[in-house]
């Protein structure tokens, strides 16, 4: 396959930046996206130029670092999958592709498709979590929780933080990321106790942080490579008016 990209080059976060265009030859259909950029990066290394820095790690779709906004769509055209498990076969010879960092006030650019996520790091600091007394663990039967209460909370837990749910919202919303971390931990009996209290803070510091508001058009579920259903934005919304009640 022959492919033309288009890529955003940034130096840093203070760099106007803009679309470089490169041309890249004889990539395999079985690449995936991210190993097609290592080869573009080694032609230009060995040609003496500044290789394009990208976010990534476990390349098996867990840690959510390959953020990247693939022809207008985060993680690019596939559902439900991230752009390390994303291949080459899903693109045709000759196309032109053009590839972005997250856009979002929160995420300022470092460099060329890296943002800083630490606004997400924030949130979690601020009630992701649950406080517990130290101790020997349980005993595995010891609190009962119904399989249905079980699957809800296995779902939201594999939000990954990737962010695309950010850069799909028009408004820049961490909702649909807030949400499942709540979720997660307030579906629980371990988690019940500060579920309103949870809500406050971590809504409280998106806030700060600088995203936007919900507006509910499911944008972030439709790009969201882990399928985290926008049902939890509700169950995050209930919990907040209850905890604003109780103030």
């Amino acid at each position: 396959m022959n492919l033309t990209l288009k890529v955003w080059r940034q130096k840093n976060a203070n760099d106007k930046g803009g679309f470089v265009t490169y041309n890249v030859k004889d990539i395999s259909p079985d690449m995936s996206f991210l190993e097609m950029f290592d080869v573009l990066n080694e032609e230009l290394i060995n040609k003496g130029e500044e290789a394009i820095a990208f976010d990534h790690d476990c390349r098996e779709g867990i840690c959510g670092m390959c953020s990247m906004y693939i022809n207008g769509r985060p993680h690019g055209p596939l559902k439900g999958t991230t752009t390390c498990q994303l291949h080459m076969r899903y693109f045709h010879d000759g196309q032109t592709i053009t590839i972005e960092p997250w856009r979002a006030k929160a995420f300022p650019v470092i460099k060329d498709l890296v943002v800083d996520r630490g606004s997400f790091d924030r949130i979690m600091h601020a009630g992701g979590y649950i406080s517990v007394s130290t101790g020997n663990a349980p005993d595995a039967n010891s609190l009962p929780i119904g399989k249905e209460i079980a699957d809800e909370a296995f779902d939201a837990a594999t939000c990954i933080g990737c962010g695309a749910c950010v850069a799909a919202c028009k408004n820049g919303s961490a909702m649909l990321f807030v949400s499942a971390k709540v979720s997660q931990l307030g579906l629980l009996p371990q988690g019940k106790p500060e579920s309103k209290q949870r809500a406050l803070n971590m809504l409280h510091t998106m806030d700060e942080e600088g995203f936007g508001h919900c507006t509910n058009t499911n944008a972030c579920e439709a790009e969201c490579p882990k399928n985290i259903s926008v049902a939890n934005i509700a169950r995050l919304n209930r919990e907040y008016i209850l905890g604003a009640l109780e103030k």
